[in-house]
């Protein structure tokens, strides 16, 4: 399918959020949109890993949720603990009153796209690649047209443009929306997380712990999780050598003494993370091992690193060239909206990221529905007011995602040699731990625990 001259929606990014902003847009009953993206071919990372329950229904207002959830695990007892035991987990089942996912979904990033590209696909509708936004002007005979140029020299002219194009966005910077941390531009540098390598990895033996755990030690955190089966077989479809053992993802946050993490980590620098900050059941040193026997990672499917850091974009909505704010008279300029990594980032702690992208583009279907039919009967200024609110509303959830996250990153990354107080000689992480002991007993914070992370209280 060629690239048409003009489309009323322009789609720019077809991650996941892209996907399911466009499969929002059918099942609403609207078709005239394009979606491009830069890259030649699509589903090139498994960074995110986990589906919450209020993206889960918010996937089923669109008819995408059964067919994510075929392809996942679903953790209903995962666990943070110790190196060598248990302190608190959430209370999953706590859930069933609320909604019919009481779990969280363990899917990585590309099996998700894989997912909803071929939804997509099944309704027709193709993305447009590689095609790169190098910039985007007011079309000089309607002003409330962009005109969005491509570097190959492509020109498509749309009434609305969502930028769905991560977190270097080009569709922000364009636009001139500002991005920055709202709490503190330094505050992730306090911890020992502000620097992570996530893996996907086979170990040479099995391991039949929890599925899905934290593991606190005195200088990181290391995460791991059981991998769907599901996805060994996506990765044989996609060329990979088959991989009959269980896949896991680990993730662990290396101290800044440490130096950078290498751009393509090995399997001898992650062994040694797991050595030093994963659960002694995982750890290649049989003295320490509780089974007396050295576990070792046999593969290395894929790495990566990155720094922890949050921000958000001023506004989610503008027109072209505008505040978008109310102004007398008509507004000009193309409609600008952002969505998912184009509109905020943070830690991935709690595993908030992609589930906040996914919640804005299934709800931003039915908001530029509502906006293209109000434009039909109301004054542009006045249909504007839906895109101003849904904006302050997003913006308003991205922020407590925000909060939430950096909370869970100042928790997991204690130091171990900081005091709590000049009077009370116990380390921050030690005291850390205790408290996670003592309160992960009681079923009011096990149940909180479920909640915050569900996002079920901010969709």
């Amino acid at each position: 399918m060629s690239l048409p001259d003009s489309t009323t929606i322009l789609i720019v990014g077809a991650g996941p959020t892209g996907l399911a902003a466009a499969l929002s847009l059918l099942h609403h009953g609207f078709h005239d949109f394009v979606i491009v993206d830069a890259v030649l071919n699509g589903e090139n990372t498994s960074r995110a890993l986990v589906v919450h329950p209020a993206t889960l229904e918010a996937l089923d207002t669109i008819g995408c949720g059964d067919d994510i959830i075929s392809q996942g695990t679903k953790a209903t007892k995962p666990q943070v603990g110790t190196r060598s035991g248990s302190l608190a987990g959430p209370n999953m089942a706590y859930l069933k009153r609320y909604t019919r996912h009481p779990y969280a979904l363990v899917i990585p990033q590309n099996l998700t796209e894989h997912v909803l590209g071929t939804k997509l696909a099944s309704f027709g509708v193709s993305v447009h690649r590689p095609l790169k936004v190098v910039g985007m002007k007011r079309n000089t005979e309607n002003t409330q047209l962009t005109d969005v140029t491509f570097e190959d020299g492509r020109v498509v002219t749309t009434k609305y443009v969502v930028g769905a194009d991560g977190a270097r966005s080009v569709v922000r910077t364009t636009a001139g929306i500002g991005f920055h941390d709202p709490i503190s531009e330094k505050s992730e540098q306090v911890t020992n997380l502000a620097q992570m390598v996530l893996a996907d990895v086979t170990f040479d033996a099995s391991d039949e712990d929890v599925p899905f755990s934290g593991t606190l030690s005195s200088n990181s955190f290391f995460l791991r999780a059981h991998l769907p089966f599901t996805f060994n077989e996506y990765l044989v479809a996609n060329g990979h050598p088959n991989l009959s053992g269980q896949l896991y993802r680990i993730g662990c946050g290396v101290p800044l003494e440490d130096g950078e993490i290498p751009h393509s980590p090995s399997r001898e620098y992650l062994q040694n993370l797991v050595d030093r900050f994963g659960p002694y059941s995982l750890s290649s040193d049989s003295s320490v091992n509780p089974k007396s026997k050295s576990v070792c990672i046999k593969d290395v499917v894929w790495a990566t690193r990155f720094r922890n850091h949050a921000a958000i974009a001023d506004t989610p909505f503008t027109r072209l060239g505008s505040s978008g704010s109310s102004q007398p008279g008509e507004p000009e300029g193309g409609v600008i909206f952002l969505v998912g990594d184009a509109a905020h980032i943070h830690s991935p702690a709690g595993g908030q990221g992609m589930n906040l992208g996914l919640r804005d583009a299934v709800f931003l279907g039915e908001i530029l529905t509502k906006h293209i039919h109000a434009t039909e009967t109301k004054p542009l200024s006045e249909a504007d007011a839906i895109l101003r609110d849904f904006a302050a509303v997003r913006h308003a959830r991205a922020l407590e995602v925000i909060g939430l996250t950096k909370g869970l990153l100042s928790v997991m990354g204690s130091k171990d040699g900081e005091w709590m107080y000049w009077w009370l000689p116990i380390s921050a992480a030690t005291f850390r731990n205790w408290a996670l002991w003592v309160a992960g007993k009681l079923p009011f914070v096990q149940q909180k625990m479920a909640w915050e992370l569900s996002g079920l209280g901010r969709r």
